[in-house]
């Protein structure tokens, strides 16, 4: 598997061998960026996708599920939209698991007491979710995640072990930071970029066609469109005898500790 430690490791060595042929050869400077610009596209790859465990070890789905099972999460709230969610879910009896922001636990206390109360999972999703989270110390990290677990701990009175990285992105700072704090983290293999766009038609679609057993579908419970999105989408499982699980019996992990 290619790390970032393992990367840096390589690249460092190489630009080592380098320095001594420039010394002992006066070879071309260009030669390290011919070595810089690779190291800078395994990184920017590695860090964006979830999927890579580049920087740290993400639980994206499970491969060895063979039986029509998913597991559904949810992004960003609470909000007045996660009502609507809860409705659905209660509905069509599915279990999904709420990552949660920070601040938004503070508005909205009642909301997320209600999706404890009704049999669905919490995780970390950060304190205040910033577009520069990315480029936080290490000891902000930290700081941001002890947090909003203290927020959550207030209704679950447990550790919360479950993390997803706003954006998806992992950093080295990050993956320090985890060391500490003890979070797993959960990714997706379904991203349903109702992030991005409303056009539920659009959203639709892209589950639909990537979808299949032991999958974990990322959508946010902010928005009308994502609450429309769910209803039809819950339809389409139901029709095809899919059956919506806890990530806790997905991937066989404890949501919250003792």
């Amino acid at each position: 598997m290619i790390t970032h430690k393992k990367v840096t490791i390589f690249f460092i060595s190489l630009l080592l061998f380098l320095f001594l042929l420039k010394a002992d050869k006066g070879i071309n400077g260009l030669w390290f960026l011919v070595v810089a610009l690779p190291f800078l596209a395994i990184n920017i790859y590695g860090t964006a996708r979830i999927s890579s465990n580049y920087i740290v070890k993400a639980f994206c789905n499970n491969p060895l599920e063979t039986e029509k099972k998913i597991a559904l999460t949810f992004d960003d709230g609470p909000s007045e939209f996660t009502l609507e969610v809860l409705e659905l879910l209660k509905k069509y009896n599915a279990k999904a698991t709420f990552f949660c922001i920070g601040k938004n636990i503070e508005k909205h206390p009642e909301i997320l007491k209600q999706i404890i109360a009704e049999g669905h999972l919490v995780g970390n999703h950060s304190y205040g979710h910033s577009k520069f989270f990315d480029f936080y110390t290490t000891p902000t990290i930290i700081e941001e995640l002890q947090k909003t677990d203290r927020l959550l701990e207030k209704f679950t009175s447990k550790k919360i072990n479950f993390f997803r990285p706003p954006y998806g992105v992992t950093t080295p700072s990050i993956g320090r930071a985890l060391k500490i704090t003890g979070h797993k983290v959960i990714g997706w293999n379904i991203r349903s970029l109702d992030g991005g766009t409303t056009n539920v038609e659009l959203i639709l679609n892209r589950i639909k066609k990537r979808l299949s057993p032991g999958g974990i579908v990322l959508l946010h419970d902010t928005g009308s469109h994502s609450v429309l999105v769910l209803e039809q989408f819950l339809q389409f499982l139901q029709q095809n005898n899919y059956e919506v699980i806890s990530i806790e019996e997905l991937l066989n992990l404890k949501a919250y500790e003792d």
